[in-house]
């Protein structure tokens, strides 16, 4: 299974949290598959969808997703101990794990090999990490909810982009309508 088709099988879990969404083909297929206010789309900036995203927990009670990939995360390794150091329960990051720079050309990352995220993850300090497959991703989720524990999922899946539409909304729309849900 594919990230596109992953993020339509998460489509009935992501209902009233707000998602904070990686860079290029991510969040490219999660506009195209379900546009909401309650988007935050990353048109730049590899790397900070979860620092971002735990940021956002940290000020807000809502529930917060952060969808990041395996190599933003690799870009940004750092974001692993801040998560595992500052844990909030309305935070949950979901890593797209395919082994591969999806959004530049599907250059494989050293997930394809040796390296675990969810090893590092735990490493860093975080006390809930679920390593599950594409297929067992919204249940591990919707457990995470229901758990309302922060929680770090690595959603193994394989590489593979679907071609979706540049989101051609601008950038201050996105922030404003995003910041206009963060404050209902």
């Amino acid at each position: 299974m594919i990230r596109y088709e992953l993020l339509d099988l998460l489509k009935p879990t992501l209902t009233e949290e707000l998602v904070v969404c990686n860079i290029g083909s991510p969040s490219q297929e999660l506009h195209a598959l379900d546009d909401q206010p309650s988007n935050f789309y990353m048109l730049g900036t590899m790397g900070l969808a979860s620092s971002i995203g735990l940021g956002l927990a940290m000020a807000t009670d809502k529930k917060v997703i952060a969808i990041d990939g395996d190599g933003s995360v690799l870009t940004n390794l750092g974001t692993l101990a801040t998560i595992g150091n500052n844990p909030c329960d309305n935070f949950i990051l979901l890593i797209v794990d395919n082994g591969s720079y999806g959004s530049t050309g599907d250059q494989p990352t050293y997930t394809g090999g040796r390296t675990s995220l969810a090893k590092v993850a735990e490493a860093c300090g975080c006390e809930n990490v679920v390593e599950c497959s594409a297929e067992e991703t919204p249940e591990a989720l919707r457990a995470a909810l229901d758990a309302n524990r922060m929680t770090v999922i690595v959603s193994k899946c394989e590489s593979g982009n679907v071609k979706c539409p540049v989101i051609t909304m601008n950038p201050i729309t996105i922030r404003e309508r995003f910041m206009r849900e963060v404050a209902r």
